[in-house]
């Protein structure tokens, strides 16, 4: 079973947001990492690049398959996690803690509000598996 964090909030593409005050920390859920398997690469923005909410701001790679992380909230990067580019296997690690992706500073950081909590993440990952 993948570990689910309380406090945080998730979208359905396996990427997790945290407020922190007016910034939106995102990365990449436990079972993302897990599906993935050891990780070898990671492409990140550039600190002021914009994105709306689902657009393609990175990718995760790894030994099966690369994939896509989405942004889950309309914001722009204030800043990179730049330990990623020279230890990618730090998600696999710590995907909650320090794998976290990119800091974004998001006009209203209620929004994070519309995305799935903790339970309803865990119910959405549960209908994965049947």
């Amino acid at each position: 079973m993948s570990k689910v964090e309380a406090g945080y909030r998730y979208t359905k593409s396996h990427e997790w947001v945290k407020v922190e005050g007016a910034l939106v920390r995102v990365g990449v859920t436990d079972y993302a990492q897990d599906s993935l398997s050891d990780i070898v690469y990671v492409e990140l923005p550039a600190p002021g690049a914009k994105f709306g909410k689902e657009e393609a701001l990175g990718v995760v790679e790894s030994v099966k398959s690369a994939s896509d992380v989405y942004c889950p909230v309309a914001g722009v990067v204030e800043k990179v996690n730049d330990k990623l580019l020279s230890a990618p296997e730090t998600i696999n690690a710590d995907p909650y803690g320090s794998g976290w992706l990119v800091l974004l500073k998001v006009a209203d950081p209620k929004v994070t509000n519309e995305l799935m909590d903790a339970n309803a993440y865990e119910a959405f990952l549960e209908t994965l598996h049947h």
